[in-house]
């Protein structure tokens, strides 16, 4: 099995979403698509599964607000109960009307911060880490569509010029 991949770069987010659906329509495989903005839709016509990072977002928010609860039990019931403004700090409940904003807070700068880790770990984002970027004006008004090559080069050649592809290379990837 070859390493080869097509590179079909289109000038129009339009032109490329219509060929996006005519490639998944024939069976081809779309292995990434790169573009200078986020394009409405792309990410169903390429045939992306929904993400689940609402879900680590709404588990991170849980791990906020519990330590936070649990940070406010432990210090101002536990072990430095003080009669602040003649109110007594005899139990959790009593207080909690006073303790909401702090387990607002701590509900959003688990989510955010946890968030902002767990996207950069699964783009595989590192400090230091290399652009992948395979063409240069794709950050700046065009657009790139990388589908593998399965013996079916001159095929798919002809594919993508006949999709509206400005330009169409094949690439060995190593």
């Amino acid at each position: 099995m070859s390493n080869k991949v097509i590179y079909a770069i289109y000038n129009d987010d339009d032109i490329l979403m219509d060929a996006v659906k005519k490639t998944r329509a024939a069976h081809h495989h779309i292995e990434e698509v790169f573009s200078p903005f986020p394009v409405h839709g792309l990410d169903k016509a390429m045939g992306l599964a929904p993400t689940r990072l609402a879900i680590c977002a709404f588990l991170y928010g849980l791990c906020g607000i519990s330590f936070g609860t649990w940070m406010m039990n432990y210090i101002m019931i536990q072990d430095w109960p003080q009669d602040i403004g003649g109110k007594p700090s005899f139990s959790y409940i009593e207080n909690m009307p006073a303790f909401v904003p702090i387990m607002f807070e701590e509900t959003v700068f688990f989510a955010a911060h946890l968030m902002v880790i767990t996207f950069y770990m699964r783009s595989k984002l590192w400090p230091f880490k290399e652009a992948e970027n395979p063409d240069v004006r794709t950050t700046d008004d065009h657009f790139l569509m990388e589908v593998a090559v399965n013996d079916n080069e001159a095929e798919l050649v002809s594919f993508f010029e006949n999709t509206g592809a400005i330009e169409v290379k094949v690439i060995e990837k190593h």
